[in-house]
């Protein structure tokens, strides 16, 4: 073995261990639920999202919370979730999982809730960390009435306990700090942008 390729291996194994060791700080995933304690799970996330607005149809209320903790045990199957989400990262981004990243988590939950075709309910994508060093950038689904701001909904997210749903208001998060996709990416073109022309102009 060359010094080179020793180097590497102890480099990708001191990164492991301090994934694994990140991942016991973290929510362990969530084996499947009673189903009296689900039910009772889906009616707290039920009132949490009527409590938005008097303008919410309770039918859609009620669907969107069902589909949103169910959908949520479905993906962690299909995703194979086994460890903390740090270290089920790592395993998506060696290939020894299929999905499960906070994108996968995010995209494929708000594919399933756009599918019910929401009248009084707005579904919005949010970015937390975009400009945190130190810290992941993190996704998630945030739920408001129709017409409100991400700020004024309720967070959705799968990801954080490896498959059980959390939910909060949004500027009650106590982890993190939400802004709207299209205002991040549109951040990130003006970064882009201004990084080109320096370069162009040197």
């Amino acid at each position: 073995m060359t010094a080179k390729l020793q180097t590497k291996l102890t480099a990708c194994a001191l990164a492991l261990a301090f994934l694994l060791v990140q991942g016991c700080a973290i929510s362990r995933p969530q084996a499947d639920l009673p189903p009296m304690v689900e039910q009772h799970r889906i009616a707290e996330l039920n009132l949490a999202i009527r409590s938005l607005s008097d303008d919410i149809d309770p039918q859609e209320a009620s669907r969107a919370a069902r589909i949103a903790i169910e959908y949520t045990r479905q993906l962690a199957q299909e995703y194979e979730i086994s460890s903390s989400p740090i270290t089920h990262n790592f395993l998506v981004n060696v290939g020894a999982k299929p999905r499960g990243l906070c994108v996968h988590w995010t995209s494929d939950l708000l594919v399933r809730l756009q599918q019910e075709r929401f009248y009084s309910l707005q579904l919005h994508w949010g970015i937390a960390n975009y400009e945190n060093a130190f810290r992941l950038e993190h996704s998630t689904v945030i739920i408001s009435a129709r017409g409100d701001s991400l700020n004024q909904g309720l967070v959705l997210d799968p990801w954080r306990h490896g498959g059980r749903l959390f939910w909060a208001p949004t500027l009650q998060d106590p982890t993190y700090r939400w802004y709207p996709q299209a205002e991040i990416h549109a951040l990130k073109r003006q970064q882009q942008t201004a990084s080109t022309n320096r370069l162009n102009n040197r």
